[in-house]
């Protein structure tokens, strides 16, 4: 058994629902229970099932500084793990938090938290909690501006530039991940743009953010979604805006695996 999580390796046939593939094909999310896709912008609960049940054990504590409509804390629940969300906005968070708590708790712990990612004071809320280290962060930031969620200049999705995207990004990464315990991962999970004419690789920008940090690199995996709300009515046109141009419709996203292995 790998000391990052519950898998019995003397039985591994029977975690045939564990992906093992950097090709992730998922015909449709999960809605069971307290998810929801009303929130617009959250992520698949498929992705954070994956990663918790690869990468972390029961009683593992999971931190996620992207809140949102609270996926990932639902997920850590329904798995053992304990988890704490970081939400900016404030009735985000207490929507979550009233979500996560329709769920069956389990021996598990979830808190849910409203602050600003990038300076927010973990290591007072660790030690109130009796949180030593995170086993694993999970990072679902807005797309830079393909959403709006809110006016607050705080907001990632309203940087007014790449490089500010990219600069506060990084301020959150290692606010976080330096709470995170040696030798055990993290991963984020973002999309590229399409602006002024040109894919902007966004992608790849947030993982170098990682690489610059010391950080191994240890999947790139690809995963397939369907059409977003924007774009569920307009299929059609943009198909014919594709055809009649140089440029094709986005259908993937990525998530970025990490090991770390060094304080930083």
């Amino acid at each position: 058994m790998a000391k990052y999580n519950d898998i019995d390796m003397q039985n591994w046939r029977d975690y045939s629902e564990i992906i093992t593939d950097s090709l992730w094909l998922i015909d449709r999310r999960d809605n069971s229970g307290a998810h929801t896709a009303d929130y617009h912008g959250n992520f698949i609960p498929q992705i954070p099932h994956q990663l918790l049940s690869r990468y972390t054990k029961q009683q593992d504590w999971v931190l996620d500084p992207f809140l949102g409509s609270g996926t990932t804390l639902i997920e850590a629940q329904r798995l053992g793990r304990n988890a704490l969300g970081l939400e900016l906005q404030a009735q985000v968070a207490e929507a979550a938090r009233q979500r996560i708590a329709s769920e069956p708790a389990g021996d598990s712990r979830s808190l849910v938290l409203t602050g600003d990612s990038r300076n927010f004071n973990l290591a007072e809320v660790m030690a109130q909690h009796s949180i030593k280290q995170f086993q694993f962060v999970l990072l679902h930031p807005p797309y830079w501006d393909i959403i709006h969620f809110s006016d607050s200049p705080a907001d990632l999705a309203n940087a007014p530039t790449l490089e500010q995207f990219l600069a506060d990004l990084a301020a959150v990464i290692e606010n976080t991940t330096q709470h995170l315990e040696k030798n055990r991962y993290c991963a984020i999970v973002i999309a590229d743009k399409y602006a002024n004419s040109q894919v902007v690789p966004l992608g790849f920008h947030c993982m170098q953010l990682f690489l610059e940090r010391g950080f191994l690199l240890k999947a790139i995996l690809v995963k397939n979604f369907g059409e977003t709300k924007g774009k569920s009515k307009s299929q059609g046109i943009w198909r014919y805006r594709a055809l009649a141009s140089d440029f094709y419709i986005f259908k993937h996203e990525y998530i970025f695996v990490f090991k770390k292995v060094k304080q930083l």
